[in-house]
């Protein structure tokens, strides 16, 4: 009877122990994921976020993951659906993903994103010299944007385009595109496809310290005004989601990261807090242009 009674025991142990075994196991940590917007090559994008992902799961011990998106809009609807839960988004993209989901918030920024400019850049063949005043004799050429959903790309300059001259883009040159990214729009304005666009000021330094850019066949003829613009956006429920607390944690990582091998795939030189309210600039120029209602 004895022994039968210490089977009985030793099976109801062994099931606990599976039981629990089963559930640390169903319980792993969920997988953080991020992404960025696609503003520069793909494959470059992929190569250096791959680096930041590592440093997030060291620094939060959970997994993080980066996984590409196609597009600035894809980007912000990822955002939406919850497939990101945090992203480096551009200032317009940013505005339009924390609208859409309840709670969310900007919690850190570039160094560089507090006073961030747009370079409009023109072939040498239009014969445009750089200017501290706008440069009116863009009027009637052709003309490239880079993606649609871009602050620095497309929303700035289209606002000064319209501040200065008084027309909407269509109105004021004789073809309008939109290249995509800021790469590509370098090298559309570089190759002659088109005679002036508007690019990333970080992207142009950084393709010139790549000797990516011709300087006898393109240069930057004028700078905008300073606007906030690139900054990562985390959603409103991810306390719910991985506790309380790891929101300000993840900001706190993102501060914390000073290895220039990392920071250069943004690139930037640090971190720095930011809220929502630093965007609100922006959300009111998309207002009274007509990109957000």
């Amino acid at each position: 009877m004895k022994t039968k009674i210490n089977r009985i025991t030793q099976f109801f142990c062994l099931s606990i122990l599976a039981i629990s075994f089963s559930t640390q196991v169903y319980s792993a940590p969920k997988t953080l994921v991020f992404s960025a917007i696609p503003d520069q090559d793909q494959s470059q994008l992929i190569k250096r976020f791959g680096k930041v992902a590592d440093y997030l799961t060291q620094q939060l011990g959970i997994p993080v993951k980066y996984v590409p998106v196609k597009s600035y809009s894809a980007a912000i609807t990822s955002f939406r659906n919850n497939q990101i839960q945090l992203a480096w988004f551009g200032g317009l993209s940013g505005v339009r993903a924390r609208l859409l989901v309840p709670g969310s918030e900007a919690i850190a920024q570039g160094k560089e994103d507090t006073e961030f400019v747009t370079y409009f850049i023109a072939h040498h063949s239009t014969g445009l010299k750089e200017s501290a005043a706008f440069p009116a004799d863009i009027a009637g050429k052709t003309f490239t944007f880079g993606s649609k959903g871009s602050t620095s790309g497309r929303l700035m300059p289209e606002f000064y385009i319209r501040e200065y001259l008084k027309k909407s883009p269509d109105d004021t040159f004789s073809r309008v595109g939109f290249s995509g990214n800021h790469s590509r729009t370098i090298a559309l304005v570089q190759t002659g496809a088109y005679q002036v666009g508007a690019t990333n000021y970080k992207v142009w330094e950084k393709e010139m310290q790549d000797g990516k850019i011709d300087g006898s066949k393109v240069s930057v003829i004028w700078k905008t005004p300073a606007y906030p613009d690139y900054q990562w956006s985390i959603r409103g429920d991810v306390d719910k989601e991985w506790g309380e607390g790891f929101k300000a944690r993840v900001q706190q990582a993102l501060l914390d990261m000073k290895d220039p091998a990392l920071l250069e795939a943004f690139p930037r030189s640090s971190f720095i807090k930011a809220s929502n309210n630093d965007y609100q600039p922006i959300l009111d120029t998309a207002k009274e242009i007509g990109l957000i209602d």
